[in-house]
């Protein structure tokens, strides 16, 4: 059996027993330092790395007596991040350290476990989660390119655990009400398919019976749709869509909103914000909340955050946008507020938040305008 030093995120006791599947006996655990050696943030990131630093001492846990099957457990959550195992000593005692790739990250601050604990630890639960939940299924190297969506839907689920939805007409239920009896994931790429069997609670108050459903499991999107109260118009993006594509439309390029989806650890305002710079190069004033939706609730996870967005609209604030990352080709177009009501009653504009965001800007216009 092995002794692993845990000098980071693994020090969390939540996360240990995420990853483990159970919690260790405190007789397996001791407070323990690697001389030589530093705990730092690495940059631009939340998580720790350990890198050598004379003089220094990284505090942390020596987990003792580690068998085989923690040690995958171990393997398969540090392994297909850029991690490898080195062996060391403490106290004369071989251990095994997890170190991050020679020239991988740079080291910024110290790291704090604290700090982490408040700040990252409510949405690293669900990703934590899902990553241990593919140990039998997903080699530990496949998991670094998916990592990216598996923590935007780990956050989706944290900012829904934030919300406490209205009843005042639909009946106040909840996930109790809601008995899975199976789930399997029937994709895992960029994006995830999920199978379920289950029974939910029906209105006479009875069980269903058990249905098969399928839901397309994505991350939540902040949308913007930009307002210029001194001119009374409005600016639209337009890109190609694979949806439209897919369902034979003559034209898959579609008038939407500014749109991006919510990465980890940002609120939905500061996406929007993100994504209007990123999509238009424009910067919003002040985000006005304009509610929230499932676009296609029968079938896809997402949730979708509207704002409006209150901003100068000259008329060379259209343009050419998106970034060469993401092979984004996108062109901004600014119209009157008339002008985009005309696109919705003639068909042109046919993306329901869309729709959604330009009917909350006709109700609340006035306020807005008074506001500016």
């Amino acid at each position: 059996m092995d002794h692993v030093f845990l000098y980071g995120t693994l020090r969390h006791a939540g996360l240990l027993e995420l990853v483990l599947g159970h919690m260790p006996p405190e007789a397996r655990m001791q407070a323990a330092k690697l001389e030589g050696h530093a705990v730092s943030r690495a940059r631009g990131h939340g998580f720790p790395l350990i890198h050598k630093r004379e003089g220094a001492a990284a505090e942390g846990i020596l987990l003792r007596d580690v068998d085989a099957a923690e040690r995958a457990r171990l393997d398969h959550y540090e392994l297909g991040f850029g991690y490898h195992l080195q062996e060391l000593e403490i106290a004369g005692e071989p251990v095994l350290v997890y170190f991050p790739e020679a020239g991988l990250w740079e080291a910024a601050e110290p790291w704090s476990l604290e700090q982490w604990s408040a700040q990252d630890w409510p949405h690293v639960q669900y990703s934590a989660a899902e990553i241990m939940g593919y140990i039998d299924h997903v080699a530990a190297h496949d998991l670094a390119w998916r990592f990216p969506m598996i923590a935007a839907r780990a956050h989706s689920k944290y900012l829904a655990s934030l919300e406490t939805p209205p009843d005042t007409l639909r009946a106040a239920r909840g996930a109790t009400d809601v008995d899975v009896l199976e789930r399997e994931v029937m994709h895992l790429g960029f994006f995830r398919t999920d199978a379920y069997k289950l029974q939910h609670r029906r209105h006479d108050g009875s069980m269903s019976g058990t249905l098969q459903r399928e839901v397309f499991v994505a991350a939540d999107a902040a949308l913007v749709l930009p307002y210029d109260p001194a001119s009374g118009r409005v600016m639209l993006v337009e890109q190609f869509r694979m949806g439209p594509l897919a369902r034979g439309d003559k034209n898959p390029w579609v008038l939407e909103p500014i749109a991006g989806r919510i990465d980890a650890g940002e609120t939905p305002e500061a996406a929007a914000r993100r994504e209007c710079l990123e999509e238009t190069g424009l910067d919003i004033r002040s985000l006005v909340p304009a509610g929230g939706c499932y676009p296609s609730p029968g079938e896809v996870s997402t949730y979708f955050h509207l704002f409006v967005g209150l901003a100068d609209l000259p008329d060379n604030a259209a343009g050419l946008g998106g970034l060469e990352t993401e092979q984004e080709d996108i062109k901004s177009h600014v119209v009157s507020l008339t002008r985009a009501q005309e696109l919705v009653e003639s068909g042109e504009i046919n993306i329901g938040p869309l729709v959604q965001l330009l009917q909350w800007l006709l109700l609340h216009k006035s306020a807005l305008d008074a506001r500016a």
